[in-house]
């Protein structure tokens, strides 16, 4: 692959006292992924010096002053700021939220000005980030806000990916928020993600259900009865691949998962807990229906470890390979929906 073609990834540092540049500087490490893409770190050649150092590593990083002075083949980082920074792993604070949020806005703005192709993004205090600029649940409320598109949470592994109805919302007020657009919309969005990111052309989807048991009926509430069956019908009108609803136990217990393409439960631990148990440190954070690329590993700021060398950059690592094999994927689809083969008519004899 030449320097020009090579996938710029802007990195966000996370915050400064979780481990967030541990698992940046472990997966830069390896020298193999500079063939495939150019990363470049927002934050500050100090701070990510004295984490190389708290970790004896050898890794070398590339300052630079603007986007302008990338240097492919290098780990490249551009001094967002250059004010010395307190650094105390493991403990939140306000200055580690803060600096977080610098870095995050700083790559975030390069990602809509086109000058970065994807965003990685390394775990954020979602206390302590926030502030007067910064009052969302997480990256993916924020990224909503700032990008074009509505957003869909994906954490994805090897054989399931799987979507959130809802996300970051208390889980007294899922049943209010649940109604039929909102979920026809996020199944949208899914079953577009799967054609465009992932190549997949007749996508099978699995809608779980809200209530336990998917309702018995009504007996054990109505949604599923009056707002989601009816979704999935309208949708398989329309000669979509959608089923469900399914109760989430047995449809996890039974690995039920693994017969389709996509899968979208209507809160955050109903799908995370199954996730997270099956993948745990491999899976990958996707905010998919937006016009820009976000990934992110699958774990927070671990700051009970932080500065300790035990962070595992499994994860990390596995969120930067997806990031550049969505946007290879993203790039082809645009092309063939661009330029789609013509059919040829030939005239009766």
């Amino acid at each position: 692959m030449n320097k020009e073609s090579k996938i710029i990834v802007g990195v966000s540092t996370g915050d400064l006292n979780g481990i967030g540049l541990e698992v940046i500087i472990k997966t830069f490490s390896d020298k193999r992924i500079f063939d495939f893409c150019t990363p470049v770190i927002f934050g500050s050649t100090k701070v990510f010096s004295y984490h190389k150092k708290t970790l004896h590593s050898e890794v070398q990083v590339h300052g630079i002053k603007s986007l302008d002075g990338l240097v492919h083949g290098k780990l490249n980082l551009i001094n967002t700021w250059k004010e010395e920074v307190p650094v105390d792993l493991g403990n939140p604070t306000t200055e580690s939220g803060s600096y977080a949020l610098k870095s995050l806005e700083a790559a975030t703005n390069a990602l809509k000005l086109k000058r970065v192709d994807i965003l990685l993004t390394a775990p954020i205090s979602k206390e302590n980030i926030q502030s007067s600029t910064f009052q969302f649940a997480g990256h993916t409320e924020y990224l909503e806000s700032a990008l074009e598109g509505e957003s869909l949470m994906i954490l994805m592994t090897d054989g399931l990916r799987l979507g959130l109805v809802t996300g970051h919302v208390p889980i007294s007020r899922v049943s209010e928020i649940i109604d039929r657009g909102l979920v026809l919309n996020k199944v949208e969005i899914m079953h577009r993600t799967l054609v465009q990111d992932f190549g997949i052309s007749k996508p099978k989807i699995a809608v779980l259900g809200l209530n336990p048991h998917c309702g018995d009926h009504g007996v054990i509430g109505n949604e599923d009865e009056e707002i989601i069956r009816p979704v999935i019908s309208e949708i398989q009108k329309r000669g979509q691949l959608v089923y469900g609803p399914y109760a989430a136990d047995g449809f996890f217990g039974s690995n039920n998962y693994l017969q389709f393409d996509g899968v979208l439960a209507m809160y955050h631990d109903q799908g995370l807990v199954a996730f997270k148990t099956i993948a745990f440190g491999n899976g990958v954070n996707f905010t998919s229906g937006l016009n820009e690329i976000r990934v992110s590993p699958d774990h927070g700021t671990a700051f009970e470890i932080a500065g300790k060398n035990k962070a595992d950059a499994s994860s990390f690592s596995e969120a930067l390979h997806k990031g550049l094999e969505i946007f290879k994927r993203r790039k082809n689809h645009q092309l063939l929906i661009k330029n789609p083969l013509k059919v040829k008519k030939h005239k009766k004899v």
